[in-house]
């Protein structure tokens, strides 16, 4: 080996253990915790694109941002941080302890008068002096020696509170302690695996049966963090190990049944507390234990924590009415479902497939004043009437109710594109009245908008749909159009031309209605009637239509062998609700609407299960720190030097500390006081 080498090699250890490069490597563990904290960590990919856009999400990706504690680099740093930190002791703790063992006896009589805290005793009675002096520190705690100089001088050397240096020591101990542990929960065995190409992260959604060898991890792994969702009466023997844009099946080394959920609710239906019955049996043994799982109490066996995380709906099943609404005269399909199954059915030549996602028991919706919007107040045309209302344009202020159950689905046609709804059980009521509210979005990065149907005198969405089904009938439009001109024209002296006009427009408006809503309305006097006269032509119209569906009402009532209602205020708030209903679903984008008639439940609880060799080591290693601090901070190393020169009768005192604090200034005074006196007596 070369000089040169030889030099390279030993700048490079300096550097490796000095203590600068070891308070640069902690610095950056500091952001990368704060990085950590603030992002919330292990989200799915999705998650994150949908938040921070696409150039943000690949800059934070391949900065592994995203899953900071298990990244490669922040896994390095540890590495070289417990290195660094180990030769740091490796160096310095030999002198340290050498430091702690001397009394420094050797020190001069110049180097004494040199230090900032001396006194000077003159004419002091000798004799026993060097015995009662040694006795007087011994008595207050310090060791001490005693030392002859060859001139005949005695040095008397003392000291307390030299443990303070076991301080330095423990931290940086407890660090290598902590970043040991914090390798071993970084799994670094599973990180080679995936950079040597025998482990490969799983990003198809596919059965976890299906899943390769290449993507499970066997009951051995080292550690691991994964989460389950179990239904209940069901058994499973993995968990799932999120991990960048995929997943790794992780088996366990028991299988966990789930006998029962349990969970309560406050009188708002919000949950309050909830816990998992289960049974664990040991897949090597067969040996069967019983444990309950709660929120913040955890089960462990065989080293590996079994937390409640959450719970979801574990497969319930569906009834439902598939209720048309483009067309007329078909009654309502009666279809069965279950949560995280699909079905197909077809409408006309069209096929769909039907993906249940969710069903919830409870909903807690939030029920106060509204906030009128801009647009919507007195005076607000209903031409104007677009947008689908719902729950999300209504609370300025917080009444929490339960409405009670909901589930949710999407709606896939053969092309694969697909809307979610969202739909209420049993009517909600939002300003003194009753509807049936269905949610719609896109996409899950959107809040649902819902269109709301009025529900019934009986407090049913069977009077709207009769209503609906009646007014898309073209035959029975007619029918309702003559009837409204025979009973606007009853007593009235004009012609039959005059009567046939009516009875055009009015079948227009209703057909034009039936085909686009009032948006249909707003184009079609758009085109056909000159701006200066559109307001008044739309008055008209809209009386025309409220009007003549008041007979599509009747007509709808009679087919199912009802009375007609008596006309009032409830009547005529049911026919503008049901109205704008219509015209809302052309932008509801479903053929159907579903309701749910009846559902048998089944729970499910999710788990998370971690195995976390170095979360003791971890303790240990925060236990040192908190010695250490102790001892640093909590415990000051002080040293006293009695020069006794007996042919001059004088003693030369001088003390030191590690830490100079005003207390270490009256603790001087303090024995330089009483030095003075036993020297004087």
């Amino acid at each position: 080996m070369t000089k040169a080498s030889t030099t390279v090699g030993r700048q490079f250890y300096e550097l490796l253990s000095s203590m600068r490069f070891a308070v640069s490597l902690l610095t950056l563990l500091a952001i990368a915790a704060i990085i950590g904290t603030v992002l919330k960590q292990g989200e799915p990919y999705t998650n994150y694109a949908f938040q921070f856009g696409q150039f943000w999400f690949r800059l934070f990706q391949g900065l592994g941002l995203f899953d900071v504690y298990h990244a490669g680099w922040f896994l390095g740093i540890l590495v070289f941080l417990v290195t660094s930190t180990s030769l740091c002791i490796y160096r310095n703790t030999p002198a340290m302890l050498k430091e702690m063992r001397t009394f420094k006896e050797k020190a001069s009589e110049t180097s004494l008068r040199n230090f900032a805290h001396r006194a000077e005793f003159s004419n002091v009675v000798q004799g026993n002096a060097v015995t009662t002096l040694q006795r007087y520190l011994e008595q207050r705690g310090f060791q001490a020696r005693t030392v002859e100089r060859d001139n005949g001088s005695t040095l008397i050397a003392a000291k307390i509170g030299t443990s303070s240096r076991w301080g330095y020591v423990f931290a940086h101990l407890a660090i290598v302690v902590i970043c040991i542990g914090g390798l071993l929960d970084g799994n670094v065995p599973l990180k080679l695996q995936q950079i040597f190409g025998s482990k490969k992260i799983e990003t198809r959604d596919i059965p976890q049966s299906q899943v390769p060898e290449a993507s499970r991890l066997s009951a051995e792994n080292l550690s691991f963090r994964g989460n389950v969702t179990v239904p209940e009466g069901s058994t499973v023997d993995v968990t799932f190990q999120n991990m960048e844009d995929g997943y790794f099946v992780q088996e366990l080394p028991f299988t966990i049944m789930l006998k029962k959920f349990h969970i309560e609710h406050y009188p708002t239906g919000q949950p309050k507390t909830f816990a998992s019955d289960v049974v664990v049996t040991d897949k090597a043994t067969g040996e069967k234990v019983a444990a309950t799982v709660e929120v913040n109490k955890p089960f462990t066996y065989k080293g590996v924590a079994i937390y409640q995380a959450s719970f979801a709906d574990g497969g319930t099943a569906l009834k439902l009415k598939a209720w048309d609404l483009v067309g007329w005269g078909q009654p309502p399909l009666e279809l069965t479902g279950r949560i995280n199954q699909s079905g197909r059915f077809n409408r006309g030549n069209t096929s769909y497939t039907l993906e249940f996602n969710d069903f919830r028991f409870f909903n807690i919706e939030n029920f106060g004043p509204e906030t009128q919007k801009k647009g919507q107040g007195e005076g607000a045309s209903t031409e104007a009437k677009t947008e689908v209302p719902g729950l999300s344009s209504m609370p300025s202020k917080k009444n929490l109710h339960n409405v009670g159950p909901s589930f949710q689905y999407k709606l896939r046609n053969a092309q694969g594109q697909a809307r979610e709804y969202s739909n209420y059980m049993q009517p909600v009521q939002l300003e003194g009245h009753s509807y049936f509210l269905t949610g719609v979005r896109e996409s899950p990065a959107e809040a649902f908008r819902f269109m709301r149907m009025p529900a019934d005198d009986k407090g049913a969405i069977d009077g709207f749909m009769r209503f609906r089904a009646t007014f898309e009938d073209p035959a029975q439009r007619k029918i309702a159009a003559q009837r409204f001109v025979d009973t606007a024209m009853k007593g009235e002296a004009v012609g039959n031309v005059l009567k046939e006009k009516l009875l055009d427009s009015t079948d227009r408006v209703l057909t034009i209605f039936a085909s686009g809503g009032f948006d249909g309305v707003a184009q079609f006097l758009e085109k056909a009637v000159p701006e200066a006269e559109r307001s008044k032509a739309a008055e008209t119209y809209l009386k025309i239509l409220e009007s003549a569906s008041l007979q599509v009402l009747d007509i709808s009532r009679e087919r199912a062998g009802l009375q007609p209602l008596k006309l009032d205020d409830n009547v005529l708030q049911f026919l503008r609700d049901a109205l704008g209903a219509m015209s809302d679903s052309h932008l509801y984008g479903s053929p159907i609407y579903l309701q749910l008639v009846s559902f048998d439940e089944v729970k499910a609880s999710g788990f998370q299960l971690t195995r976390s060799p170095g979360r003791n080591i971890v303790y240990g290693g925060s236990l040192l720190l908190v010695l250490g601090i102790f001892a640093m901070f909590y415990i000051r190393e002080r040293r006293i030097f009695l020069l006794v020169k007996p042919g001059e009768s004088q003693v030369l005192f001088a003390m030191s500390t590690n830490r100079k604090t005003l207390d270490f200034e009256g603790e001087f005074n303090k024995h330089r006081t009483g030095i003075e006196e036993i020297l004087k007596a």
